[in-house]
This record gives structure tokens, C-alpha cells and sequence, in this order.
């Protein structure tokens, strides 16, 4: 039987699905009857692989009910397929021509297949965004206070910052009940806050934003947090490595734990200070700390054991 792989194309009120190599193609609403009757239609001839690009949460549900089915699904990054298009020269766009090129995508790539995260998981990682919203509204108010002339205007943000940051710790108690009430988090949790730099907050961050860590080899998680070094060279030709791509609220939260870290970490402060030393500038230095970092956590995790400093 010839392998069968499937792109859907997510938009707010109807999937677009197309099949290769048949070329068959289809649409359904994002709705309880249409992706009932998507899964039949799937059920009935098994794919291969089904490829979903992420569309800022309309393309949830849709997970949901292909990996309930036991179909394999995995998630694209829209970067991912942007890119491809451009690759094979698709300039046209429309729903069902991009559900094409998702197929075609995972066609030609056979993206390896992730877990799809379980409705806890996706609640925790709304909330840790949603409290990263909010941190993000209270500095931003406090510095449009600082500028204001106007008393009223000045007032009104007053009110505003001070409504913030009594939800603020709403939020945060909501995560906490969240992350104690389960095990499996709660045990992750002990064993993240072991290592030097680390506290709730930010390992609350990791279990959100990377429930792969523990599962992943250094390389791979490395390249999740878009920390991992692309070669630029050409010939003779040698051009300084850079990173690139991966989960930008991860990446974030990497950075401030490597700041902690160069502080409060002796190997890691003595690491940092040999690269600068070395030469190396100060950012590039603590970018070399983070990846450090996340890879001694994954292991931590990997092993079920907490940090012992050697």
C-alpha cells in the first residue's frame, strides 16, 4: 500500500485537507460534525503522517481529536512551511493551496512525531503565558507613568497597575495548584529547583514551555530552545556560527536563568569567565552558559536525579 500523508490547513471556522500522492482534497468546519467527519474519513484510509501547521490555537482542538483517534499527527512550525513554499515555488496562497504544501512538507521532510500535550499541559502553558502577559502590561504601565504629565492620565494608570498586580498573584497561585496537584509535575518541579539559579518560577516555565525536556538527547534540546550553532561556511569561506529559530518564551526564560547562573553557579560562572577570557564576547559567552544549562536539566530529568555540584 502507498504511504499516505496528509496537510490540513487551520482557519477559524473550517479545516482544508488535502491527500498525497492521490491529490484528493476536501474541506470540513472547525466544528464537533466536521472533525467527526474528518476522522472517519482518516480512520478509514490510515495515513502515514498528518501534518497541522500551528495557527495560534485554532489548530488545538484539531490535535486533539486526530491523536484521540490514534492517528499520527504532528504540529509545524508556520516558518517551516513558509519556507518550503518558497523552496518549491509557491507563490499563490490560499486555504487549500496551503494545505498542498503542508502535505507536500510532510511528504518530502517526515517530521519526527512529538507527543501532542494533554488538556493539563496546554492549561499550564496558557497560564505561564498569561503571567508572562501580565509582567509584560505592569513594566509597560509603570513606564507610561513615569512619562505622563497629566495628572488624570497618571491616575487611571495607577489604577490600572495596581488591578495588575493583584491578579498577578492569582495567577500564580492557580499555577502553583496546578503543578502541586500533579505527581509528575510536582516531581520535576523538586528536582529543577535542586540546581543553583533555578526557582519555581522559572522551572514552572520549563514544564511549560518544554515537556519534551528529559526526553530529548543535548542536541535535540539544544536546537528546541533555538540554542544549537549553525555552520555558515562556503567553499574556504567561514562565517561565524549563529543560532536561530526554537521557542522564543523558552529561550527568554534560558536567559535569565543563565544571568542567575553566571552568579550564583560556580562551574557555570567559572565557564562563563574562561570564554570571556578566551575572547569571546559577553553575549556569546552567556548564549554557550544557557545551552550548558539546559542540557545539565534535561539530564537531570533524563536521570530522575537532582543537581549534586561535582
Amino acid at each position: 500500500m502507498d504511504a499516505i500523508y496528509v496537510g490540513i490547513d487551520v482557519s477559524k471556522d473550517r479545516l482544508d485537507v488535502h491527500m498525497r500522492p492521490s491529490g484528493e482534497a476536501f474541506a470540513v468546519g472547525r466544528d464537533g460534525k466536521g472533525l467527526e467527519d474528518l476522522v472517519a474519513r482518516l480512520v478509514a484510509c490510515p495515513p502515514t503522517l498528518i501534518g497541522v501547521e500551528a495557527t495560534g490555537g485554532f489548530e488545538t482542538v484539531v490535535a486533539a481529536a486526530l491523536t484521540g483517534a490514534q492517528l499520527p499527527l504532528v504540529v509545524i512550525n508556520p516558518a517551516q512551511i513558509r519556507h518550503f513554499a518558497q523552496a518549491v515555488g509557491q507563490r499563490a496562497k490560499s486555504d487549500p493551496i496551503d494545505a498542498a504544501v503542508i502535505a507536500r512538507f510532510v511528504e518530502a521532510v517526515k517530521p519526527a512525531l512529538r507527543p501532542v500535550p494533554d488538556e493539563q499541559a496546554r492549561l499550564l502553558a496558557e497560564l505561564v503565558a498569561r503571567r508572562r502577559q501580565i509582567i509584560e502590561m505592569i513594566v509597560a504601565e509603570r513606564q507610561r507613568e513615569k512619562r505622563a504629565e497629566n495628572v488624570r492620565v497618571r491616575k487611571s494608570l495607577a489604577r490600572h497597575i495596581k488591578v495588575l498586580e493583584k491578579e498577578l498573584p492569582e495567577i500564580d497561585n492557580d499555577i502553583d495548584t496546578l503543578v502541586r496537584g500533579s505527581p509528575t509535575w510536582r516531581d520535576k518541579e523538586d528536582l529543577l529547583i535542586t540546581f543553583p539559579g533555578v526557582g519555581n518560577t522559572l522551572a514552572r516555565t520549563f514544564l511549560a514551555e518544554v515537556p519534551e525536556l528529559g526526553a530529548l538527547n543535548r542536541r535535540q534540546i539544544a536546537s528546541l530552545a533555538g540554542l544549537a550553532p549553525f555552520v555558515r561556511q562556503s567553499g574556504r569561506w567561514k562565517g561565524r556560527s549563529k543560532i536561530g529559530g526554537g521557542r522564543t518564551a523558552l529561550r527568554a526564560a534560558l536567559y535569565m536563568a543563565a544571568l542567575s547562573a553566571i552568579r550564583c553557579h560556580t562551574q557555570l560562572k567559572l565557564f562563563y569567565r574562561h570564554l570571556v577570557s578566551a575572547g569571546k564576547p559577553k553575549m556569546v559567552a552567556l548564549i554557550a552558559v544557557a545551552r550548558k544549562l539546559i542540557t545539565i536539566l534535561n539530564a537531570m530529568l533524563r536521570d530522575r536525579k537532582p543537581w549534586q555540584p561535582a
